[in-house]
């Protein structure tokens, strides 16, 4: 089941994830110091950017699941 959409703020999809940096970077995408990252959506970036919103859902999708910390 996918768990990223198009609908999503990018800073909520960097907070999901450590990776999701990378896949943003692969693409060009600087989202990280992006100052929009809490207003701009998956399809907002994509579109402005010329980047296709399927790929980068898909990659995001790929990555693996964050491993919970381990309570000691």
């Amino acid at each position: 089941m996918p768990r990223y959409h198009a609908d999503m703020l990018i800073q909520d999809v960097l907070t999901s994830h450590p990776g999701a940096s990378a896949v943003f970077e692969r693409h060009g995408l600087a989202c990280g110091a992006c100052l929009g990252a809490d207003i701009e959506t998956l399809q907002a970036v994509a579109q402005m950017h010329g980047v296709s919103v399927q790929e980068l859902i898909a990659e995001l999708d790929e990555l693996p699941e964050p491993r919970e910390r381990e309570e000691h």
